[in-house]
């Protein structure tokens, strides 16, 4: 599976493409949508991410925006994230009211998840210290440095292989609103070489007290992160855990099943998994009559019918 289609939302917000208004057709309010601005490289002739940017500024009461998505902003191999980024930052004071960023919403057509070059991130939040939710698609070249935020309830960084440095960096972070953080570790062929102990501050409960979403998604290592999930401290004030998209058999949910309970989560989600249907069955019949909703979509099988090495993250290249 790759990443098809272009962010519906953004802060609860429906996301929408800035365009120049023409006769007969006008613009949503200014805090009413997420905007996406973004650019085809291959346009004639050529706009610059820039040039976009000054006329949203130009065209849009740049005071009431509440949610910006970064979107395609020119070919991926000449420009890293820093430049939309540093334009945005550089506008911070125009943009008092935005509570909400997500960086790199690039589809197949655009780039593959690996190949979009991302940046230190963390300036965004230096730049806007009443940002609530940030999110990020892409691990190359990706920095975030440990920072403190005060108002920061929801990170989620999207990728087909998590530098461990960024993983030790969030998790060094001081976060204390942050209810929400999804984490897609990757494989390690695209640079995700976070390995289970790396996860242990978050595991033990003592990060991110607000913390009430967890996903540790996209993994390669989803069966030690379930095993390791099914004693953590963390998971006892959670409301959903997320452990989709990854690599997760059997042996991870049963490790699930014969740990804490889990019956006062709303939510488990497991979608794009390699669980058997009798697995899926006692999963279903030990949470769902608590109340629990459990995503089991997406069965797949191991390549060529193989083993647990044959198995297959949702996201990778």
């Amino acid at each position: 599976m790759t990443i098809a289609n272009h962010l519906s939302e953004l802060h609860g917000l429906p996301a929408v493409d800035f365009e120049i208004p023409t006769e007969g057709r006008s613009l949503p309010e200014a805090g009413a949508v997420a905007w996406r601005l973004r650019v085809d490289p291959y346009d004639e002739p050529e706009v610059t991410w820039e040039e976009v940017f000054d006329l949203f500024l130009a065209t849009v009461d740049p005071a009431g925006v509440r949610a910006l998505i970064i979107g395609q902003w020119g070919e991926t191999t000449e420009h890293r994230s820093s430049y939309p980024t540093g334009l945005v930052t550089a506008a911070a004071s125009r943009l008092p009211s935005l509570e909400a960023v997500f960086v790199g919403d690039l589809v197949l057509e655009e780039a593959e998840i690996s190949w979009i070059e991302q940046s230190d991130v963390t300036t965004l939040l230096d730049a806007f210290p009443g940002l609530v939710e940030l999110g990020v698609r892409g691990g190359d070249g990706l920095v975030f440095p440990p920072v403190r935020h005060d108002a920061l309830r929801s990170l989620t960084i999207e990728s087909g292989g998590l530098p461990v440095q960024v993983v030790r960096g969030v998790l060094d972070s001081e976060l204390p609103a942050l209810e929400k953080l999804d984490l897609w570790l990757g494989v390690s062929a695209y640079g995700g070489d976070t390995e289970l102990a790396d996860l242990a501050p978050l595991l033990s409960g003592t990060r991110f007290l607000a913390l009430h979403h967890l996903g540790l998604r996209n993994s390669e290592i989803q069966e030690e992160i379930a095993a390791a999930v099914a004693s953590a401290p963390v998971v006892a004030r959670l409301r959903t855990l997320d452990l989709s998209n990854g690599v997760l058999g059997d042996d991870g949910a049963a490790a699930l099943l014969e740990g804490q309970p889990l019956t006062h989560l709303d939510t488990l989600d497991l979608h794009h998994h390699f669980l058997s249907e009798a697995m899926e069955q006692r999963l279903t019949a030990a949470l769902e009559p608590h109340g629990v909703r459990v995503d089991l979509s997406d069965r797949n099988k191991p390549w060529n019918d193989g083993g647990r090495e044959n198995r297959y993250t949702a996201v990778a290249e």
